[in-house]
């Protein structure tokens, strides 16, 4: 059975971020060509992971004792404040706007690990389908299991609509 898949405004514009970045396969999602093609310094240390943004300069430092998959999601979700967020969380920012940014940040997080564009690629048969999800996109099962409970709300939500079919079987 196919169902229409809605995405949500920020999934499209991940999606066509990437695809100027040549960004079209799951393989494609390289972290260090993200962050050379949006202008972002990207280094690994034993500190904290943390992005700071001066006038045009970018930085997104990542902590180098996490695993592969943990520096993807922290990369991605550091890479959001960038992109969407504007000051400094760490001095003089209300308290609720702070919890905005981090709940944004998670849900971007989702989305740029795991794109509207790429879930072609995805089995959704497959009895191991969070898995192989992590294998696939190198990120936590944990993300993978959020991205498709999110996918599955989305189908609940929008069985009744036919807006754009995405030709996939869940």
């Amino acid at each position: 059975m196919s169902y229409v898949y809605l995405p949500f405004p920020i999934e499209k514009v991940v999606a066509r971020i990437y695809k100027t970045m040549n960004i079209n396969r799951p393989e494609d999602i390289d972290i260090t060509k993200i962050a050379y093609n949006d202008r972002i310094y990207l280094t690994y240390s034993e500190k904290r992971s943390y992005s700071t943004e001066s006038g045009k300069f970018k930085l997104i430092n990542l902590n180098n004792m996490l695993d592969l998959k943990k520096q993807r999601e922290v990369f991605f979700h550091e890479w959001c404040h960038l992109l969407r967020h504007y000051g400094n969380q760490y001095r003089r920012m209300p308290k609720a706007f702070k919890e905005l940014q981090e709940w944004d940040a998670e849900h971007f997080t989702r989305y740029a690990a795991i794109p509207f564009h790429m879930l072609k690629y995805i089995d959704w048969k497959s009895q191991t389908l969070v898995q192989d999800m992590s294998k696939t996109f190198c990120i936590s099962e944990e993300i993978c299991q959020q991205r498709v409970d999110h996918i599955k709300r989305n189908k609940q939500v929008n069985s009744n609509l036919r807006k754009r079919t995405i030709s996939h079987i869940l």
